[in-house]
């Protein structure tokens, strides 16, 4: 039996509230949706709402001395900052727009910082029924199964993750179509899921072999796949090639063989 406060117990509990989570997520998928606006792209349903709360009750009840950091508190009450305290950092439903659509790329992202390190991860996708699951040192697993990235080792082969994010401005609109246009001449293709947990989880798989994303949410957004993509033998890092920043709203990962290759790639993007 796992300790209470080991770190295979904080699994076994994020787990739990991920699952419980998307059974809210799974009953209210092909049902109609109650939408708020956050921003003129970015949004809100009560079905968030309501996973954060199921998620935070459940952990806190187990866990009353951690603190909490997740996407509907934070956007409503201002930013948390993170510190050394066991942190469970959390995006009850992260493709909240591909749920709206009706699009089966969503999840539940609950990650635990220590030391602000990532040391546990759970992202759980309900309507395609896959679990993907880490603990530091101890390897990735989708349903149970160790997962690896991909060994792709040439940029012209590999197959590249991102997203346009939520701002409309013309200025990042266009700083980001023309980096897009400038690596699609040096990748095999792109692709676009609507969710930042999800991409990192393809890299953790080997679905993809790049991602990148700059001005997303917040930490919740990575908290958990950070954990999952080292775990799976990949590597984060600053789409500028500097060190990887869990509260920097930047995040670049793929695996070893393509680390230098992909960061020359970006710079020359700019």
């Amino acid at each position: 039996m796992a300790q209470k406060d080991s770190v295979e117990e904080f699994l076994v509990q994020a787990v739990s509230a991920a699952k419980s989570a998307g059974e809210i997520i799974r009953s209210g998928f092909y049902q109609a949706k109650h939408v708020e606006h956050k921003g003129v792209v970015d949004l809100v349903t009560e079905t968030d709402k309501k996973c954060e709360e199921v998620i935070f009750n459940f952990l806190k009840q187990h866990y009353p001395d951690h603190k909490f950091i997740g996407e509907e508190t934070t956007a409503a009450c201002g930013a948390s900052d993170l510190t050394d305290e066991p942190t469970w950092i959390v995006d009850p439903l992260d493709g909240t727009t591909n749920f709206v659509h009706g699009f089966p790329f969503v999840c539940v992202s609950i990650g635990l910082t220590i030391g602000q390190i990532p040391t546990v991860g759970v992202v759980y996708n309900p309507v395609m029924d896959e679990l993907f699951t880490a603990v530091r040192g101890k390897g990735a697993f989708l349903n149970g199964k160790p997962i690896k990235v991909s060994s792709q080792s040439e940029l012209v082969k590999s197959l590249l993750a991102t997203e346009v994010g939520t701002k409309r401005d013309k200025s990042t609109v266009d700083d980001t179509t023309n980096r897009i246009n400038s690596l699609l001449f040096k990748v095999r293709s792109l692709r676009m899921s609507g969710s930042c947990a999800l991409n990192l989880c393809g890299i953790a798989c080997g679905r993809l072999d790049l991602f990148y994303e700059v001005g997303f949410g917040g930490p919740w957004d990575i908290a958990a796949g950070a954990v999952i993509v080292t775990e799976a033998g990949g590597v984060l890092f600053d789409p500028s090639g500097k060190e990887f920043d869990i509260t920097s709203q930047r995040i670049a990962a793929s695996n070893p063989l393509l680390k230098e290759v992909f960061i020359k790639a970006l710079q020359q993007s700019e």
